[in-house]
C-alpha cells in the first residue's frame, strides 16, 4: 500500500525548514529527518501535513517535541496540529514557501503543496511516483479526486515536476495527470460496460475486471469499485438493492477482509485507514444499469 514507503520532503529556505509529511511514528526515521535537516545546516520550522493517514501524519507530534515546529493541517482535519490550512494559504520558512491546495477525494481533509520557485507540486496520496491512488468510502470519494486532479492539470501547467507521498519524483506532471485522469475513465467504462451486460455485486465485477490481479488485491479493489458504483449511483446510471442471500466465504472475504492474516498486524492499522475498513460492508448488494 506504500510501496518502498512514505516521503518525507524537507524545503530548505535557507536554514528555515519546512517538513511534509513526517511519516509514522518511528524512530529511526524520525532520527532520520533530524540527521537530514542538520546536514542542510537548518532547522526544522514548520511540519506540513497532506494528509491524516497512519502512513504519514503520527510522527508530527514527537517531531515537534524535539524541534518546535508548528504542525500545519488541513481545517478539516481531526489530527492534532497548531496551524488550519485553506486552500491558497502560504507556509514560509525563511526564503521557502509552500501554497496550500485543498485536494479532496483520497480523503476529505487532503492537501498538496506547490513550491513556485522549483514548481515544484507535493502531492501527498493524490498522485504517486508509480502506480494509481486507491479512493476507498467512507473517507474518499471517487469525484472529488477526479476533480482534484483536474484542477492540478489546469491551475498548475508550469509544475516542472510531481514529488508524491510514495514512489519516485514524476517530471512530466502534465502526463501523470492525464493518465491518472484517463486510467479513471477507462475503469469507469468498464464497470458501466459490465452492468448493461447484466446486474452484478460487488465481487462479481471484481472478479472480472481484476481477474489478472493478485488475489491478495482483490479486496483493495472492491473498495475502490465501491467509490465508482457510489458516484454512478448518486448520478442516476446505476441503482442497487440487497441481493437477499448471505454472502459466501469468499465473497465475505473480498468485501471485508481480515487485514492481520493479509498484511500482518504491524502494516493492518494503515491498510484500513487507506480502505476505508471501518465501513463494513455486512449485505450484499446488487448493482443495475438504469
Amino acid at each position: 500500500m506504500t510501496l518502498t514507503g512514505t516521503n518525507t520532503y524537507l524545503i530548505n529556505g535557507g536554514g528555515s525548514l519546512l517538513c511534509i509529511d513526517p511519516g509514522p511514528a518511528i524512530a529511526r526515521h524520525i532520527d532520520a529527518i533530524e540527521q537530514a535537516a542538520s546536514s542542510l545546516g537548518g532547522r526544522i520550522e514548520t511540519i506540513a501535513l497532506t494528509h491524516s493517514h497512519p502512513d504519514h501524519a503520527p510522527a508530527a507530534p514527537e517531531l515537534a517535541r524535539r524541534t518546535g515546529a508548528r504542525v500545519a493541517a488541513h481545517w478539516k482535519s481531526e489530527f492534532a496540529h497548531d496551524v488550519d490550512l485553506r486552500d491558497g494559504d502560504v507556509l514560509r520558512a525563511g526564503k521557502a514557501a509552500l501554497v496550500a491546495i485543498e485536494t479532496p477525494g483520497h480523503t476529505f481533509d487532503h492537501l498538496a503543496y506547490y513550491e513556485p520557485d522549483e514548481q515544484a507540486l507535493f502531492t501527498g496520496d493524490t498522485v504517486l511516483g508509480e502506480g494509481y491512488v486507491v479512493i476507498a468510502p467512507p473517507n474518499g470519494a471517487m469525484r472529488p479526486y477526479q476533480r482534484s486532479l483536474q484542477r492540478l492539470l489546469d491551475d498548475f501547467p508550469q509544475a516542472r515536476a510531481i514529488f508524491g507521498g510514495h514512489g519516485e519524483r514524476v517530471d512530466d506532471p502534465k502526463a501523470k495527470l492525464r493518465d491518472y485522469l484517463e486510467h479513471r475513465r477507462v475503469r469507469q467504462e468498464q464497470i458501466a460496460g459490465s452492468l448493461r451486460r447484466g446486474p452484478k455485486t460487488i465481487p462479481d465485477l471484481v472478479r472480472e475486471i481484476y481477474a489478472g490481479t493478485d488475489r491478495v488485491l482483490w479486496p483493495a479493489a472492491a473498495r475502490q469499485l465501491l467509490a465508482y458504483l457510489l458516484a454512478l449511483e448518486e448520478e442516476g446510471a446505476v441503482r442497487s438493492e440487497p441481493s437477499g442471500r448471505a454472502m459466501t466465504p469468499e465473497e465475505h472475504a473480498i468485501l471485508n477482509p481480515e487485514w492481520e492474516t493479509i498484511v500482518g498486524a504491524e502494516h493492518a492499522q494503515t491498510v484500513r485507514a487507506e480502505l476505508g475498513a471501518l465501513l463494513r460492508l455486512d449485505t450484499l448488494r446488487v448493482y443495475r444499469a438504469t
